[in-house]
């Protein structure tokens, strides 16, 4: 491993300074940031011997069954003035098993196997650590490295369940390579099913994953796997960082669906968004208050100067590489990490000022550029998208270049837009400058994920796009054994011509939550005390897909269309589009990428006919996309050779 240990070669800023000049001001700020990237790497080189060995600490911290079939528990609980285990096997004895105290915070315990030589504790029972502070408080843990908890119906408290099955699951597909155009199936595995309950790995095994290859995507993104206390929080605030959500089933049956993603050739991204006084203390893996708190969301900030920290999730997202073979993360709410504390929230201007010096917390920053270049060291294949709403410069530029290092951001300004037209425009009022500006307002060089909608947009309070455009004739109207009426017709048009717009222009990666493919009739509520804990709105209606007499099918068939059709071409690979024209008059947007050439018109009420557009490349160019507008006229009638354009 020795070659996978060299620090991060000294940047060369130069390229990345020519992209965009206005950074030259700040060459000492990014400087500054790689030595202390280069300081940390050194400083795991000599404690620990190298990233490799620290982000394995998974294989000595929480509970290790070792080749005699002893098991070896380990504990960071800096505070802590005592601690025990106890469990199911040894009748809940608060005292009976100490852990002994070793140096700098950590609490080892060996248990011998019983005498037929099988472990002390049996799979699938409970654990807790008994924590003693130093105030005389008794408290009742979760490990925080417990790979497993459970919690019974209806009940708040979680339990730490010994996860070591005789026969574990062996994934036996390996990762697909990395897309060249990444097509993004936002899913939440609770939700993915027509029935009123939460839904199962297996559920999603078996009667979604077909259905995401059919549409063509090729990367699911993964919400609320990690444990997390309150269903209804979409997977934040996360209690166990280690344990794949039992809601859904075991850790087995998550390692099977990730082996069928595989199989189909789909890569398989993981959300990473606290730990709470675990050793009673108000800090331990967090900073005290008011640093440490996110009061809006009610969770917590790490402590990323902590060393102990910085094991745990480096650690964490090896975990989640090694042991369920994902193929990358989501991280969420950067801004929040690197901007909290300094009072500054998500209200930015765009002054580059804002990005450097006292602003930004450095130790989220760094521990951000070593997770990226630890990940994509021991994975090149690994992908890492930004959740960021500030437009950090450098995100997603290489650590060499002076980057952060991630793959891909997401373009959150666009189902922004797209909301604010439906909600405050009359069709006749819609600019095309505007829309083509915030689809292709990108920083230069850094890769995009456009989308129209995603989860966001879903839930409860807001609407999706397909709500907005069709609201309650979408449970009236949708079945093509009546005729179309007006408002489902330029409904139906405009919500594929939004997605084919915004996939065309809008980035370099596309993304779609679940079910908004085909205009899910409903929006996302999860069960809570406000609708009577009701599941009928936490679901996803795939049954209506497979009713053909309904035209959800026909919007499902669109995205399918539209997803393969950019297989074929890679215009999400390809340089930035050639917009030729944004006619406000006409309401049209032409523009090229990829060699294919796009045509928008977007006229309430107009059709043309003979209408000349300009191209980038001459040549012939066949039909090979759906001509789409939005009013309910003759469709145009285009030239088709390079000699009439």
């Amino acid at each position: 491993m020795a070659d996978l240990e060299d620090s991060v070669t000294i940047p060369e800023f130069n390229y990345l300074l020519q992209m965009d000049p206005y950074l030259k001001p700040y060459e000492k700020d990014f400087k500054r940031r790689y030595d202390l990237l280069q300081k940390q790497l050194l400083q795991l080189e000599e404690a620990e011997g190298g990233f490799d060995q620290f982000t394995r600490s998974y294989r000595t911290f929480g509970v290790q069954r070792r080749p005699d079939n002893s098991l070896f528990f380990k504990e960071w609980a800096p505070a802590a003035e005592a601690l025990f285990l106890t469990g199911d096997f040894n009748g809940w004895d608060k005292f009976s098993h100490p852990y002994t105290k070793k140096e700098f915070g950590k609490w080892e315990l060996i248990l011998p196997p019983k005498h037929d030589k099988s472990p002390a504790v049996d799979h699938n029972t409970k654990l807790k650590v008994v924590v003693h502070t130093k105030e005389g408080e008794r408290l009742y843990r979760l490990s925080p490295w417990a790979k497993y908890v459970t919690r019974e119906e209806k009940s708040v408290i979680y339990d730490w369940v010994h996860w070591d099955p005789p026969q574990p699951y062996i994934q036996i597909h390996p990762r697909p390579k990395k897309p060249t155009s990444l097509r993004t199936y936002e899913a939440h595995v609770g939700i993915a099913s027509p029935e009123g309950k939460i839904a199962s790995y297996t559920n999603f095994t078996t009667n979604v994953l077909p259905r995401i290859k059919d549409l063509g995507y090729n990367c699911i993104q993964l919400m609320a796997i990690m444990e997390h206390a309150y269903y209804a929080s979409f997977g934040y605030q996360v209690t166990s960082f280690f344990a794949a959500s039992s809601r859904y089933g075991t850790p087995d049956e998550l390692k099977q669906l990730i082996d069928v993603a595989h199989s189909m050739g789909i890569v398989v991204l993981l959300d990473v968004d606290g730990l709470n006084r675990f050793d009673g203390s108000d800090s331990c893996f967090f900073h005290s208050p008011p640093r440490g708190e996110h009061s809006l969301w009610g969770s917590r900030l790490f402590n990323y100067s902590s060393w102990e920290v910085l094991r745990f999730l480096l650690s964490n997202l090896r975990w989640w590489m090694e042991e369920y073979r994902f193929d990358g993360f989501r991280f969420d709410g950067i801004t929040s990490m690197l901007y909290h504390h300094h009072g500054i929230g998500t209200g930015f201007s765009g002054d580059y000022s804002e990005y450097f010096g006292l602003q930004v917390d450095e130790d989220s920053l760094v521990y951000l550029m070593l997770a990226n270049h630890i990940l994509h060291t021991l994975y090149p294949d690994c992908i890492t998208v930004a959740e960021d709403v500030s437009g950090m410069p450098a995100l997603c530029r290489g650590l060499e270049e002076g980057g952060l290092g991630f793959d891909y951001r997401l373009a959150m300004a666009i189902p922004d837009k797209w909301i604010q037209i439906l909600k405050e425009l009359k069709d006749e009022d819609w600019s095309m400058g505007n829309i083509v500006y915030t689809l292709t307002n990108r920083r230069y060089g850094e890769k995009c994920i456009a989308y129209a909608e995603s989860h966001d947009q879903a839930l409860v309070g807001d609407k999706t796009l397909a709500f907005w455009l069709m609201d309650k004739e979408m449970y009236t109207n949708m079945s093509s054994l009546i005729p179309m009426t007006p408002i489902i017709d330029r409904g139906m048009q405009l919500h594929k011509m939004i997605r084919l717009l915004t996939h065309g222009l809008g980035g370099e990666g596309y993304l779609n939550f679940m079910g908004n493919e085909f205009g899910h009739p409903e929006w996302l509520d999860f069960p809570r005390e406000g609708n009577n804990q009701s599941y009928h709105y936490a679901r996803r209606q795939f049954n209506l897909v497979d009713m053909d007499h309904l035209r959800y099918c026909q919007l499902y068939a669109f995205d399918r269309d539209m997803n393969r059709t950019e297989d074929k071409y890679g215009w999400l690979a390809a340089p930035p589009a050639f917009v030729s024209a944004k006619h406000e008059g006409d309401k049209v947007i032409v523009f090229d990428r990829a060699n294919v050439l796009f045509i928008f018109n977007f006229h309430p009420s107009k059709s043309f006919q003979d209408y000349r557009v300009a191209v980038e490349v001459p040549g012939k160019y066949p039909f090979s996309l759906h001509l789409l507008e939005a009013g309910c006229g003759s469709k145009m009638n285009l030239p088709v050779n390079s000699s009439e354009l």
